[in-house]
């Protein structure tokens, strides 16, 4: 007896591997690899009814709607995507995607500033958005994603509880914190449910273009649901060095870098859903300020930003409704500089985010879904620009961002999507 129980437990365990072996290439033999060919657009019906023509500033000079006059109408796409998705084998999958955005020149109405994605003859053009091979469950509970994908800053937690891309970027996605970028990605949870979970990466910091430097974008995303999944937290950091050479004032070299601090809290339920998404940036050296010497220093400043929102169903899938709002500061160690006798002038090396204009951003509008993955929403849009500088020091400021100004946009925004489920509605 003593000797058949070893024996007996031996053949257990050859029995159970067996079942297993067995069972696993059943699966593989019945897996037949597929794909799904998927897309979606967005654009408008645009009327602008007041507009601030100045253009100061990131969001005074580069947003949506900047130094498109007051009065202008005019139809415009915003995103078209085609993408396609394929489930190589029960262990991987593949995905690639073509986007076009933004389909404003100069040129168009306005003389609008910011190049869409477009030809030299300015017709709408694609580019490669995503590209990536995703090894699932390369251990327990987490995937390992490698090429062009999307990043942790918010396509996974904060695009989705917001719900409305079609309507605006979230508040990260507008100073152009990467959505999408080249590297290497960890995507898992810590438990069987999947109520806490991380998403890390390593990437280029340069979404879809090719590396300019030697420096990596580190991201980092840790998130927990409670009762039920309808209170979510979710806290982000990244880090990415700029420019890093020996300090000099002599030869222009500095240390130049910028992290993201951001945290996410949201109840969602299946009839509304209400969230604030606070945000700092810090940016180490990112003014150029100069005297009267020839000398050149460099400042740090940090801007922060909050986001409050919004969304819910009025009639059934019918008909939703959202509204949001953001305050946007970058100008919180501008007195440092202003303030400074030695200082005639300055310059901002990252554009989005002058430190010179705060700015105040509002939408509302109605969901009208006539049928699945089909919306209509008439909405209102507006971003209010306002100076950080004391009056004094206005002529610091070369880019005369004292006066004030509104851009206020009403539009009829059509979106629709095909070959995958609406990730915008309930």
């Amino acid at each position: 007896m003593k000797i058949a129980t070893p024996l007996f437990i031996l053949l257990l365990i050859m029995v159970f591997t067996t079942m297993l072996k067995a069972q696993s290439t059943d699966t593989v033999a019945a897996f037949k690899p597929h794909g799904t060919l998927w897309g979606l657009t967005f654009g408008d019906y645009v009327y602008k009814g007041n507009a601030d023509t100045v253009g100061s500033g990131q969001g005074r000079g580069t947003n949506q709607y900047s130094k498109v006059p007051a009065g202008s109408r005019f139809f415009q796409f915003r995103r078209v995507y085609l993408g396609y998705n394929y489930d190589i084998s029960p262990k991987f999958s593949a995905e690639i995607l073509f986007a076009c955005e933004d389909d404003l020149t100069p040129g168009s109405v306005g003389n609008q500033n910011t190049n869409g994605d477009v030809l030299q003859d300015n017709k709408f053009a694609p580019f490669l958005k995503l590209a990536n091979i995703r090894w699932k469950n390369i251990f327990k509970g987490t995937d390992l994603v490698m090429g062009e994908s999307l990043t942790p800053a918010f396509p996974l937690l904060s695009e989705t509880v917001w719900g409305y891309r079609s309507i605006e970027r979230t508040v990260a996605d507008i100073r152009r914190t990467p959505s999408y970028d080249e590297g290497v990605t960890l995507q898992g949870h810590f438990d069987e449910k999947a109520n806490f979970g991380y998403n890390v990466m390593v990437g280029t910091g340069n979404g879809a273009k090719p590396a300019t430097n030697n420096f990596q974008m580190f991201y980092g995303d840790v998130w927990a649901k409670f009762f039920d999944k309808r209170l979510i937290l979710d806290l982000y950091q990244d880090y990415e060095k700029l420019n890093w050479s020996a300090i000099d004032t002599l030869t222009n070299g500095y240390h130049h870098d910028r992290n993201t601090t951001k945290l996410l809290i949201a109840w969602t339920a299946p009839k509304f859903t209400v969230g604030i998404e606070a945000m700092q940036t810090t940016l180490l050296g990112d003014v150029a300020a100069y005297t009267l010497t020839n000398r050149t220093f460099y400042y740090t400043t940090f801007a922060t930003a909050i986001s409050l929102y919004v969304r819910g169903r009025l009639y059934k899938d019918k008909l939703c409704f959202f509204a949001r709002y953001d305050n946007y500061n970058p100008g919180h160690k501008i007195g440092e500089i202003t303030d400074n006798p030695r200082v005639i002038s300055y310059t901002a090396l990252t554009s989005t985010y002058d430190p010179t204009t705060k700015e105040q951003f509002v939408t509302f509008g109605i969901d009208y879904t006539p049928f699945a993955n089909i919306h209509l929403m008439p909405n209102f849009y507006m971003n209010t620009y306002a100076c950080t500088l004391p009056s004094a020091d206005y002529g610091l400021n070369p880019k005369g961002s004292g006066v004030l100004g509104t851009d206020a946009v009403y539009r009829l925004t059509i979106y629709y999507i095909f070959g995958k489920k609406d990730p915008v509605n309930y």
